[in-house]
Protein backbone atom coordinates (compact mmCIF):
# COMPACT_ATOMS: atom_id res chain seq x y z
CA UNK A 1 0.00 0.00 0.00
CA UNK A 2 2.72 2.62 -1.03
CA UNK A 3 0.09 5.48 -1.70
CA UNK A 4 -0.29 5.19 1.53
CA UNK A 5 2.66 6.38 2.88
CA UNK A 6 2.92 9.08 0.21
CA UNK A 7 -0.05 10.42 0.98
CA UNK A 8 1.32 10.52 5.19
CA UNK A 9 3.94 13.03 2.88
CA UNK A 10 1.85 14.80 1.16
CA UNK A 11 -0.97 15.75 4.12
CA UNK A 12 2.20 17.44 6.36
CA UNK A 13 3.00 19.39 3.23
CA UNK A 14 -0.40 20.54 1.95
CA UNK A 15 -3.15 20.49 4.90
CA UNK A 16 -3.60 24.30 6.02
CA UNK A 17 -6.94 24.10 7.00
CA UNK A 18 -9.62 22.75 8.78
CA UNK A 19 -12.74 23.42 6.53
CA UNK A 20 -14.04 20.77 4.07
CA UNK A 21 -15.17 23.46 1.06
CA UNK A 22 -12.82 26.30 1.80
CA UNK A 23 -14.60 29.12 -1.06
CA UNK A 24 -12.43 31.83 0.18
CA UNK A 25 -9.18 30.25 -1.21
CA UNK A 26 -10.62 27.95 -3.36
CA UNK A 27 -9.44 25.05 -0.99
CA UNK A 28 -10.69 21.49 -0.25
CA UNK A 29 -9.54 19.30 2.03
CA UNK A 30 -10.90 15.42 1.44
CA UNK A 31 -12.21 14.04 5.00
CA UNK A 32 -14.41 11.37 6.04
CA UNK A 33 -17.14 12.66 8.01
CA UNK A 34 -19.20 9.29 8.42
CA UNK A 35 -20.95 8.15 11.38
CA UNK A 36 -21.50 4.41 12.75
CA UNK A 37 -23.27 2.51 10.87
CA UNK A 38 -23.86 4.37 8.57
CA UNK A 39 -24.60 2.79 4.91
CA UNK A 40 -24.25 3.61 1.07
CA UNK A 41 -25.17 1.74 -1.57
CA UNK A 42 -22.97 2.20 -4.75
CA UNK A 43 -23.53 0.79 -8.98
CA UNK A 44 -19.90 0.08 -10.06
CA UNK A 45 -19.16 -0.97 -13.68
CA UNK A 46 -16.55 -2.73 -15.02
CA UNK A 47 -16.07 -2.29 -19.17
CA UNK A 48 -12.63 -3.89 -21.03
CA UNK A 49 -12.76 -3.04 -24.37
CA UNK A 50 -9.49 -4.71 -27.06
CA UNK A 51 -9.29 -2.58 -30.02
CA UNK A 52 -7.07 -3.17 -32.85
CA UNK A 53 -6.76 -1.51 -36.66
CA UNK A 54 -10.01 0.58 -35.27
CA UNK A 55 -12.07 -2.77 -34.61
CA UNK A 56 -13.47 -3.77 -31.09
CA UNK A 57 -11.98 -7.52 -31.08
CA UNK A 58 -13.62 -8.09 -27.11
CA UNK A 59 -15.87 -6.69 -25.12
CA UNK A 60 -16.37 -7.22 -21.18
CA UNK A 61 -18.65 -5.56 -19.25
CA UNK A 62 -19.33 -6.07 -15.02
CA UNK A 63 -22.15 -4.23 -13.54
CA UNK A 64 -22.27 -4.80 -9.52
CA UNK A 65 -24.06 -2.88 -6.27
CA UNK A 66 -22.12 -2.35 -3.27
CA UNK A 67 -23.57 -1.77 0.17
CA UNK A 68 -20.42 -0.17 2.28
CA UNK A 69 -21.32 -0.07 5.69
CA UNK A 70 -19.49 2.31 8.59
CA UNK A 71 -18.67 -0.78 10.98
CA UNK A 72 -16.76 0.80 13.45
CA UNK A 73 -15.73 4.68 13.57
CA UNK A 74 -13.41 6.20 16.40
CA UNK A 75 -11.02 9.03 16.56
CA UNK A 76 -8.44 7.65 14.46
CA UNK A 77 -9.75 5.41 12.28
CA UNK A 78 -13.05 4.33 10.04
CA UNK A 79 -13.85 0.51 9.89
CA UNK A 80 -16.03 -0.31 6.88
CA UNK A 81 -17.31 -3.38 5.30
CA UNK A 82 -18.16 -3.60 0.74
CA UNK A 83 -20.76 -6.18 0.24
CA UNK A 84 -21.31 -7.21 -3.25
CA UNK A 85 -24.24 -8.54 -5.21
CA UNK A 86 -26.57 -8.21 -7.49
CA UNK A 87 -23.72 -9.52 -10.16
CA UNK A 88 -24.88 -9.19 -14.56
CA UNK A 89 -21.97 -10.03 -16.67
CA UNK A 90 -21.65 -9.82 -20.53
CA UNK A 91 -18.77 -11.15 -22.40
CA UNK A 92 -18.52 -13.73 -24.64
CA UNK A 93 -16.06 -15.45 -22.97
CA UNK A 94 -17.77 -18.25 -20.49
CA UNK A 95 -14.69 -18.02 -18.34
CA UNK A 96 -15.01 -14.77 -17.40
CA UNK A 97 -18.72 -14.55 -16.37
CA UNK A 98 -17.88 -18.16 -14.48
CA UNK A 99 -15.18 -16.44 -12.33
CA UNK A 100 -17.29 -12.82 -12.35
CA UNK A 101 -20.46 -14.93 -10.56
CA UNK A 102 -17.58 -16.26 -7.59
CA UNK A 103 -17.82 -12.58 -6.36
CA UNK A 104 -21.71 -12.45 -5.46
CA UNK A 105 -22.12 -11.82 -1.86
CA UNK A 106 -18.16 -11.50 -1.07
CA UNK A 107 -17.85 -8.79 1.88
CA UNK A 108 -14.66 -6.86 1.94
CA UNK A 109 -13.78 -5.66 5.13
CA UNK A 110 -10.86 -2.24 5.23
CA UNK A 111 -9.68 0.33 7.66
CA UNK A 112 -9.26 3.62 6.98
CA UNK A 113 -7.74 6.30 8.93
CA UNK A 114 -9.45 9.26 10.63
CA UNK A 115 -9.54 11.15 7.13
CA UNK A 116 -10.63 8.01 5.27
CA UNK A 117 -7.17 7.01 3.27
CA UNK A 118 -7.21 3.49 2.59
CA UNK A 119 -4.64 1.73 4.85
CA UNK A 120 -5.57 -2.20 4.69
CA UNK A 121 -8.02 -5.12 4.09
CA UNK A 122 -8.58 -6.54 7.84
CA UNK A 123 -10.66 -9.75 6.70
CA UNK A 124 -8.10 -11.09 3.93
CA UNK A 125 -8.27 -14.72 5.10
CA UNK A 126 -11.95 -14.90 4.69
CA UNK A 127 -11.65 -13.01 1.06
CA UNK A 128 -9.14 -16.03 0.17
CA UNK A 129 -11.00 -18.45 1.60
CA UNK A 130 -14.27 -17.11 0.26
CA UNK A 131 -12.64 -16.85 -3.41
CA UNK A 132 -11.07 -20.46 -3.68
CA UNK A 133 -14.04 -22.41 -2.19
CA UNK A 134 -15.89 -21.06 -5.23
CA UNK A 135 -12.84 -21.87 -7.61
CA UNK A 136 -12.47 -25.23 -6.20
CA UNK A 137 -16.39 -25.51 -7.33
CA UNK A 138 -15.59 -24.27 -10.93
CA UNK A 139 -13.07 -26.85 -11.12
CA UNK A 140 -15.25 -29.43 -10.69
CA UNK A 141 -17.74 -28.02 -12.56
CA UNK A 142 -15.47 -27.24 -15.59
CA UNK A 143 -13.08 -30.31 -14.92
CA UNK A 144 -13.50 -32.01 -18.54
CA UNK A 145 -12.14 -28.53 -20.38
CA UNK A 146 -8.13 -28.67 -20.64
CA UNK A 147 -5.91 -26.49 -19.14
CA UNK A 148 -9.05 -25.29 -16.88
CA UNK A 149 -7.20 -25.66 -13.82
CA UNK A 150 -4.26 -23.43 -14.76
CA UNK A 151 -6.40 -20.39 -15.80
CA UNK A 152 -8.00 -20.67 -12.41
CA UNK A 153 -4.88 -21.13 -10.34
CA UNK A 154 -3.74 -17.66 -11.77
CA UNK A 155 -6.96 -16.29 -10.95
CA UNK A 156 -6.70 -17.94 -7.02
CA UNK A 157 -2.96 -15.96 -6.90
CA UNK A 158 -4.73 -12.37 -7.04
CA UNK A 159 -6.52 -13.75 -3.85
CA UNK A 160 -3.51 -16.11 -1.98
CA UNK A 161 -2.28 -13.22 0.10
CA UNK A 162 -3.18 -9.95 2.28
CA UNK A 163 -0.38 -8.24 -0.03
CA UNK A 164 -1.92 -9.86 -3.28
CA UNK A 165 -5.34 -9.14 -2.48
CA UNK A 166 -4.45 -5.39 -2.03
CA UNK A 167 -2.49 -5.10 -4.80
CA UNK A 168 -4.55 -6.69 -7.22
CA UNK A 169 -7.88 -7.32 -6.04
CA UNK A 170 -9.43 -3.77 -4.94
CA UNK A 171 -9.13 -1.86 -7.54
CA UNK A 172 -12.72 -0.12 -7.02
CA UNK A 173 -11.84 0.26 -3.19
CA UNK A 174 -8.69 1.98 -4.16
CA UNK A 175 -10.44 4.56 -6.70
CA UNK A 176 -12.86 5.07 -4.62
CA UNK A 177 -10.31 6.44 -1.50
CA UNK A 178 -7.71 7.55 -3.66
CA UNK A 179 -8.26 11.20 -2.93
CA UNK A 180 -8.88 11.46 0.31
CA UNK A 181 -6.27 12.89 3.19
CA UNK A 182 -5.12 15.80 1.31
CA UNK A 183 -6.00 19.58 1.14
CA UNK A 184 -6.38 20.81 -2.72
CA UNK A 185 -5.90 24.41 -4.08
CA UNK A 186 -7.73 24.95 -7.30
CA UNK A 187 -5.89 23.83 -10.49
CA UNK A 188 -2.66 23.14 -8.34
CA UNK A 189 -1.08 20.34 -9.62
CA UNK A 190 0.48 18.53 -7.14
CA UNK A 191 3.11 15.39 -8.44
CA UNK A 192 5.31 12.43 -7.51
CA UNK A 193 7.35 9.55 -8.84
CA UNK A 194 6.33 6.26 -7.38
CA UNK A 195 6.91 2.18 -8.10
CA UNK A 196 3.88 -0.30 -9.56
CA UNK A 197 3.73 -3.62 -8.93
CA UNK A 198 5.12 -5.78 -12.19
CA UNK A 199 2.10 -7.57 -13.08
CA UNK A 200 4.96 -10.20 -15.29
CA UNK A 201 6.58 -10.80 -11.93
CA UNK A 202 9.39 -9.01 -12.40
CA UNK A 203 10.88 -5.54 -10.73
CA UNK A 204 8.37 -3.04 -10.08
CA UNK A 205 7.87 -0.13 -12.93
CA UNK A 206 8.59 3.09 -12.71
CA UNK A 207 5.55 5.95 -12.61
CA UNK A 208 4.65 9.18 -12.51
CA UNK A 209 1.45 10.55 -11.11
CA UNK A 210 0.05 14.41 -11.11
CA UNK A 211 -3.02 15.07 -9.07
CA UNK A 212 -4.95 18.45 -8.92
CA UNK A 213 -8.31 19.96 -7.92
CA UNK A 214 -10.73 21.02 -11.07
CA UNK A 215 -13.52 22.25 -10.03
CA UNK A 216 -15.66 23.76 -6.85
CA UNK A 217 -19.53 23.10 -6.48
CA UNK A 218 -20.58 25.44 -3.65
CA UNK A 219 -23.78 25.27 -3.95
CA UNK A 220 -24.25 21.02 -4.07
CA UNK A 221 -21.26 21.32 -1.78
CA UNK A 222 -18.76 18.83 -3.90
CA UNK A 223 -15.80 19.12 -5.76
CA UNK A 224 -14.01 17.32 -8.85
CA UNK A 225 -10.31 16.07 -8.36
CA UNK A 226 -8.59 14.57 -11.37
CA UNK A 227 -5.05 12.37 -11.44
CA UNK A 228 -3.27 11.09 -14.41
CA UNK A 229 -0.69 8.34 -14.01
CA UNK A 230 2.03 7.25 -16.73
CA UNK A 231 4.31 4.00 -16.45
CA UNK A 232 7.91 3.89 -17.85
CA UNK A 233 7.00 2.71 -21.14
CA UNK A 234 10.92 1.38 -22.29
CA UNK A 235 10.47 -0.62 -18.70
CA UNK A 236 7.30 -2.11 -19.70
CA UNK A 237 7.75 -2.77 -23.10
CA UNK A 238 11.15 -4.44 -21.88
CA UNK A 239 8.95 -6.78 -19.80
CA UNK A 240 6.16 -7.61 -22.26
CA UNK A 241 9.01 -8.65 -24.59
CA UNK A 242 10.50 -10.72 -22.22
CA UNK A 243 7.30 -12.34 -20.98
CA UNK A 244 5.31 -12.37 -25.02
CA UNK A 245 9.21 -13.94 -25.71
CA UNK A 246 8.91 -16.76 -22.91
CA UNK A 247 5.42 -17.83 -24.62
CA UNK A 248 6.64 -17.59 -28.18
CA UNK A 249 9.37 -19.91 -26.85
CA UNK A 250 6.71 -22.65 -25.62
CA UNK A 251 4.22 -22.13 -28.50
CA UNK A 252 7.00 -22.43 -30.79
CA UNK A 253 6.04 -19.62 -32.84
CA UNK A 254 8.44 -16.29 -33.96
CA UNK A 255 8.38 -12.76 -32.28
CA UNK A 256 9.65 -9.99 -34.27
CA UNK A 257 12.96 -8.70 -32.82
CA UNK A 258 12.92 -6.55 -29.59
CA UNK A 259 13.81 -3.36 -32.25
CA UNK A 260 10.98 -4.02 -34.23
CA UNK A 261 8.48 -4.73 -31.19
CA UNK A 262 6.10 -1.50 -30.78
CA UNK A 263 6.48 0.55 -27.63
CA UNK A 264 3.96 -0.59 -25.09
CA UNK A 265 2.17 2.76 -23.72
CA UNK A 266 0.08 2.37 -20.33
CA UNK A 267 -1.71 5.83 -18.79
CA UNK A 268 -4.33 5.84 -16.41
CA UNK A 269 -7.06 8.61 -15.75
CA UNK A 270 -8.96 9.26 -12.58
CA UNK A 271 -11.51 11.93 -12.09
CA UNK A 272 -13.98 11.71 -8.61
CA UNK A 273 -16.69 14.28 -7.60
CA UNK A 274 -16.67 14.17 -4.15
CA UNK A 275 -18.96 15.32 -1.23
CA UNK A 276 -18.53 17.47 1.77
CA UNK A 277 -19.21 14.26 3.73
CA UNK A 278 -16.51 12.70 2.21
CA UNK A 279 -18.72 10.49 0.41
CA UNK A 280 -17.69 10.19 -3.73
CA UNK A 281 -20.89 10.85 -5.56
CA UNK A 282 -19.14 9.89 -9.34
CA UNK A 283 -16.17 8.27 -10.09
CA UNK A 284 -14.59 6.87 -13.31
CA UNK A 285 -11.07 5.30 -14.18
CA UNK A 286 -9.48 4.55 -17.35
CA UNK A 287 -6.42 2.84 -18.09
CA UNK A 288 -5.38 2.21 -21.32
CA UNK A 289 -2.87 -0.07 -22.67
CA UNK A 290 -1.57 0.71 -26.32
CA UNK A 291 1.10 -0.96 -28.55
CA UNK A 292 1.19 -0.61 -32.49
CA UNK A 293 -2.71 -0.34 -33.66
CA UNK A 294 -3.80 -2.65 -30.23
CA UNK A 295 -5.29 -0.71 -27.99
CA UNK A 296 -6.69 -2.08 -24.74
CA UNK A 297 -8.67 -0.09 -22.10
CA UNK A 298 -10.55 -0.58 -18.83
CA UNK A 299 -12.89 1.98 -17.14
CA UNK A 300 -14.63 1.74 -13.58
CA UNK A 301 -17.46 3.61 -12.91
CA UNK A 302 -18.61 4.35 -9.35
CA UNK A 303 -22.16 6.63 -9.15
CA UNK A 304 -24.13 6.80 -5.25
CA UNK A 305 -27.31 5.20 -5.88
Amino acid sequence: MKKTLITAFFIGMFIHGSGQINAVDSTVQVIAYWDKLEKQTFSISNEKVKIQAGDTITRDLTRYEVDITVLDSTQNEYVLNWYYHDYVVESDNEMIMKLSSIIEHMNVQIKTDEMGTLIEVINWHDIRDFIYKGTSMLKQELKDIAGIEDMIQKYEVMYNSKEAIEANAINEISQFHYFHGLNYKMWEEHSYDTQLANMYGGAPFDASVEFWLDDINNEEDHATFRMHQTIDSVQLTDETYRYLSKMAGEMQITLPSRAEFPAVHHQTWLASVIHESGWPLYSVQTREITSGDIIQSEECIIFLK
